[in-house]
């Protein structure tokens, strides 16, 4: 505080009111540490900045030597905040004049070169005194003193001060112990268990473990200096993994300790006494086992994957290509170009099948768009290439490109359902497929009145051969089937199916899809919404003759409005950048099932993506697929603006799509696979 009232008003008061405006547009936006200083050496700091001259004696003690101002610095001048891990002192404050310029920078030098040493609470919501009056005899004359309010998240009860900011200090060292001594890979190695359901209640753990692993990555891209402050920030018990049940897994794998013996030690501290594993682990073993194979076939390089480009293709890969592409494709100077001629409109659709379209329609086109509708959506896939380009082949082919399917899948749901044993060569069938480990069940009523469902799974008129996750979630690749087989069990009339969501286990990955296969015909059904536990959805309503097959009088697909998916929305037209084989029929060769790619313009996978599955590898391969279901999982290709990713038709199931086609007539026609 200054003795002349005019120089007071004119110096002091600026310095408080504009301290009190940082405090309210900084620190009150963040938490609130407090530095380790004693208050001593805060207020001699203090006093002892003050250039010479501007601070004179006044009566006893100098002129800023005031008991209120000296209880504010004790309280309060120790205080900061952390924002980006850069520390923000109440003492940066700029255009100041002096000498309070000099004064507030000295602070702030001091407040700085201390480490943090406890969250700040008050036990009041005012520090300081704004003014104080005092009889000067003449006149009566106001002091000016520092003072700030605090938000209420700083103050607490006095009683629990100590309480409080021990808890704060205890969860920063854990904390900060997390993030150092927990590895990365001993985070993925946790969440690749969960997603396999090797995990003993691991789902449990999943969001916590996720959102570790989340704060981890970015605390190892710190410099050294800053850990510390990002683990005080942060403050949040997610990252305080150490001491919880999973984080004692966690630092286990991460001081090395083997992944059975780890997760046994796990599972004893969580699983009751009579748990058995329901299936084995992975085992150092069998990875080093793996390794030494990958090593003596020289793969060690064919396991990076990433989003394959248009340069990455040869000729022999591709059946058309818009101009656009073939600019950027050396070898398509090798194609004709097609003679321009005068253009015809075709308005009726023809439908035609994918092999008349590539040997008949697409030499003669200039321009192609295809119409993406909402049954297509798990049809939506990427190619994917190497990342070093000479590795030798992983594969059954001789390319090292691969492919997947939105969903993380190598095939449709027919192939799941026949991997899960269920019977897809009936007359009929109704699949459900989803993708997290709740327990949802498919339900059909015949119109004999039958109802199939998990409590009665074969009757007359329909039978349930796969019934997955049920009693607890082991697969996040479920499916359930429901076939007819013969005639006698095919009865005309009116079906109707739903799904119903027996025991909600999660929140992510919801949804499902079911598909409706009659006469080679595939009707697909996609619901991205929560199914609550215990609720159901209808899934559709229809009337079955033999004569007319399948009439839909109400179903998801008839009432879905349009989506967006990979950034391309349905039901409107997209064009098509080029049209292709899948790698395993490039070539002469022909290996497995045939796909056809159409890739789409401005189609991006938003996720990273799964590089290879066991149904590709090599027959070399065989005796380490339990290895490389794991590898391919973390092997992920990432994100990458550019990229080749569209639709894919299998030659094992029947589709349509709707094709616009320009160039020597404009045609649309309907390609079925």
């Amino acid at each position: 505080m200054l003795a002349e009232p005019a120089q007071q008003l004119m110096d002091f008061v600026p310095f408080r009111d504009m301290m009190n405006e940082h405090f309210k547009t900084v620190m009150d936006d963040n938490e609130l540490y407090e530095v380790d200083v004693s208050k001593e050496e805060m207020w001699d700091t203090y006093l002892n900045s003050f250039p010479p001259g501007t601070n004179p004696i006044f009566r006893e003690r100098t002129e800023h030597d005031c008991s209120c101002c000296r209880t504010f610095i004790r309280d309060l001048g120790n205080v900061v905040a952390i924002h980006d891990e850069k520390v923000i002192t109440i003492w940066e404050i700029d255009n100041l004049e002096e000498p309070y310029h000099t004064v507030a920078q000295k602070m702030d030098e001091l407040i700085r070169s201390k480490p943090i040493r406890s969250v700040f609470y008050h036990y009041q919501n005012k520090v300081g005194t704004h003014h104080n009056r005092e009889d000067m005899g003449d006149h009566i004359h106001t002091w000016n003193h520092f003072y700030c309010e605090l938000n209420n998240r700083h103050v607490v009860h006095k009683a629990a001060l100590a309480t409080k900011r021990g808890h704060e200090t205890s969860l920063k060292e854990v904390t900060l112990r997390s993030l150092r001594e927990i590895t990365v890979d001993a985070v993925e190695t946790v969440l690749d268990l969960i997603k396999q359901g090797s995990l003993y209640r691991g789902e449990e753990h999943r969001t916590k473990v996720s959102s570790f692993l989340t704060f981890k990555r970015y605390f190892d891209t710190l410099a050294a200096d800053k850990k510390e402050l990002f683990a005080w920030s942060i403050q949040n018990s997610n990252a305080a993994i150490r001491n919880t049940v999973i984080g004692t897994l966690l630092v286990d794998l991460s001081e090395g300790v083997d992944l059975d013996t780890a997760v046994t030690s796990f599972e004893q501290k969580v699983a009751p006494t009579n748990y058995k594993r329901p299936k084995a682990l992975i085992t150092p073993k069998m990875v080093r086992a793996a390794e030494k194979k990958v090593k003596e076939l020289g793969l060690t390089d064919s396991l990076p994957r990433r989003h394959a480009k248009v340069s990455d293709l040869t000729i022999n890969a591709v059946h058309w290509a818009d101009r656009s592409v073939k600019r950027e494709m050396s070898v398509f100077d090798e194609m004709a170009q097609q003679a321009h001629t005068t253009q015809k409109d075709l308005s009726k659709v023809e439908k035609v099948s994918i092999k008349h379209f590539i040997q008949e329609i697409l030499p003669n086109t200039t321009s192609l768009e295809v119409m993406m509708e909402n049954q297509h959506v798990s049809n939506l896939m990427s190619l994917l290439a190497p990342v070093y380009p000479d590795a030798k082949p992983l594969f059954h082919w001789d390319s090292n490109f691969s492919w997947t399917y939105n969903g993380e899948v190598a095939d449709s749901i027919k192939e799941r359902v026949k991997a899960a044993g269920g019977t897809v060569t009936g007359l009929m069938r109704a699949s459900l497929a989803w993708f997290n480990y709740d327990d949802l069940d498919i339900h059909v009523q015949t119109p004999a009145g039958d109802h199939i469902y998990y409590g009665n799974k074969s009757t007359k008129h329909g039978e349930l051969d796969v019934d997955m996750n049920a009693g607890s979630g082991k697969s996040r690749n479920a499916v359930e089937n429901v076939t007819w087989g013969t005639k006698s069990n095919l009865q005309e009339g009116r079906y109707r199916i739903w799904v119903n969501n027996f025991q909600k286990r999660e929140t992510e990955d919801i949804g499902f899809t079911v598909e409706l296969e009659y006469g080679g015909v595939i009707h697909t059904f996609h619901y991205n919404k929560d199914v609550p536990d215990n609720g159901n959805v209808v899934v559709a309503e229809f009337d079955f003759t033999y004569k007319e097959g399948i009439k839909f009088r109400k179903s998801l697909q008839s009432t879905a409005a349009p989506r967006t998916e990979w950034e391309i929305t349905t039901t409107k037209f997209t064009p098509v950048r080029m049209v292709l084989n899948s790698p395993n029929y490039w070539g002469e060769q022909g290996i497995g099932n045939h796909h056809f790619f159409f890739i789409l313009d401005g189609c991006r996978n938003p996720d990273s993506v799964r590089g290879f599955f066991n149904e590709y590898l090599r027959s070399d391969l065989t005796d380490h697929r339990k290895v490389f279901e794991t590898l391919g999982a973390k092997m992920k290709a990432p994100y990458d603006e550019e990229q080749l990713s569209g639709l894919g038709f299998s030659s094992t199931q029947r589709n349509e799509l709707i094709c616009r086609v320009k160039g020597t007539f404009n045609r649309t026609v309907k390609v079925q696979f």
